[in-house]
């Protein structure tokens, strides 16, 4: 059986791999099981935000070091998908997905399970449209049969990094005859997460491929996907994907739970998925509890309609700062004040992620003995 670990890591700046790279020098860590990196780097999160290609370039050249392997063979082959900017109580950190194998037999019931999937290069003229859509549903469907999870039900997060058209990508484009659908690199990022959120769901059964068409993504919000998560940036040039679930084919402490957010105020979500892991917060966990979690997953997305719990909200007009970096703070506070720990990935952009103006939080954490 395979074996699911997780390190939740601190950086102090975005190139910052010093932790993993001691726990992989003193064997905690085997550099061959990292087959995942989430993480939450101190950029601007938008198109020009290249902490996260720093982030990744380091991490491959660390991997290069200790796996003899070429840094451009295992940008390949390891999703690491990086949000930027940790506004507010967020800290800068990165969750390692680590999976091995394990002496155990099938039985004891389900653990954390992990698969990773790349999709092929998708075209400049591709991104946002459904061609776009299949090639994520497509690496969904093999990150799920690679993470050995037989019930659709038992997927609990995806995370999709999708490539965006760059001003560069898209005059590439229109040289070779080919029409993006937008030009502009920030709307380009929107519609890519469109597309990965409409792949996801396509993948889970949560939405047939005749429910759509292009013009759904970005326009009818009715359509959404509690369970996926989706960045955008120019730092890739393929879908990444990484699924996170639970099997019967995977022993170890871990388990996930995820639960859908209303709206940027719904602490009973967090209440809610935490209890589904056995973990209380009273009004915060305590600091035993606190120990058990893993790491915390959450998407989030600036009420399009101006309003929250029928309040004016503002962030959607300020132009001094944009509204993903208001809901990025304002939504980590909320959680963080309930977990007592900033190292939280709380990632905005979640179009079809989740309900209309809310998201989605996953939180993996370890089982007490005998269960949750």
């Amino acid at each position: 059986m395979r074996s699911a670990q997780v390190f939740r890591l601190s950086m102090a700046h975005p190139g910052d791999l010093s932790e993993l790279d001691r726990l992989i020098t003193g064997g905690a860590v085997r550099a061959a099981e990292v087959v995942a990196i989430i993480g939450k780097t101190e950029g601007n999160g938008g198109v020009n935000d290249f902490t996260r290609g720093y982030f990744t370039q380091t991490l491959m050249a660390l991997l290069s070091r200790h796996l003899k392997k070429p840094a451009e063979q295992l940008v390949h082959e390891i999703p690491c998908v990086l949000s930027g900017g940790t506004e507010g109580v967020m800290s800068p950190h990165y969750s390692v997905f680590c999976a091995g194998e394990a002496d155990a037999t099938p039985g004891a019931g389900s653990s954390l399970a992990i698969g990773t999937a790349l999709s092929e290069p998708i075209p400049a003229e591709n991104v946002g449209r459904r061609a776009h859509v299949d090639s994520v549903a497509n690496a969904v469907r093999t990150a799920i049969a690679n993470a050995g999870i037989e019930r659709l039900d038992d997927v609990h997060f995806v995370q999709v990094k999708c490539p965006c058209v760059t001003v560069a990508r898209a005059a590439a484009a229109t040289a070779a005859g080919k029409t993006p659908l937008t030009n502009d690199p920030n709307k380009s990022m929107a519609y890519a997460r469109a597309a990965g959120a409409f792949g996801v769901a396509v993948a889970l059964d949560e939405l047939k491929p005749s429910g759509f068409e292009d013009a759904s993504l970005l326009s009818d919000f009715s359509i959404q996907s509690p369970r996926a998560s989706i960045s955008s940036g120019v730092e890739v040039e393929s879908n990444e994907v990484i699924v996170l679930g639970n099997s019967p084919h995977w022993s170890g402490p871990l388990r996930i739970a995820h639960r859908p957010m209303a709206d940027a105020l719904d602490i009973g979500a967090i209440v809610d998925v935490l209890a589904d892991l056995g973990i209380a917060a009273n009004p915060q966990v305590s600091a035993d509890d606190a120990a058990r979690i893993a790491t915390v997953l959450v998407k989030c997305e600036p009420d399009r309609r101006g309003r929250i719990r029928g309040n004016r909200h503002t962030m959607l007009d300020d132009t001094d700062i944009n509204a993903q970096r208001h809901i990025r703070g304002a939504v980590a506070g909320l959680v963080a004040g309930v977990i007592g720990d900033g190292r939280i990935f709380v990632s905005g952009g979640a179009e079809h992620q989740g309900p209309d103006g809310g998201g989605l939080i996953a939180v993996i954490a370890h089982q007490k003995k005998g269960g949750a």
